[in-house]
């Protein structure tokens, strides 16, 4: 993601022929894109995205049950 936001600022910068960038090739500007675009192939590939997506979901019910056990009155044992 961080690479995407990168690449945007390069382009806007090159757009706007602010110094240095105006003086770069294209191909250093637009180079965050294709880096993005192999972390996100590599991501989907090896199931990064979905284990982090697991994860977070694991997590939101987790944190349902732990409310549920507090509004019961329950709470966490010691």
């Amino acid at each position: 993601m961080y690479t995407l936001a990168l690449g945007i600022l390069l382009v806007l910068l090159k757009y706007l022929e602010v110094s240095p960038v105006v003086n770069w090739s294209w191909w250093w500007v637009l180079s965050p894109f294709a880096v993005t675009a192999a972390w996100w192939a590599w991501a989907d590939a090896s199931g990064y995205s979905k284990r982090k997506a697991m994860e977070k979901m694991d997590q939101r019910k987790q944190d349902r049950i732990n409310r549920a056990k507090e509004a019961m009155g329950r709470g966490q044992r010691r």
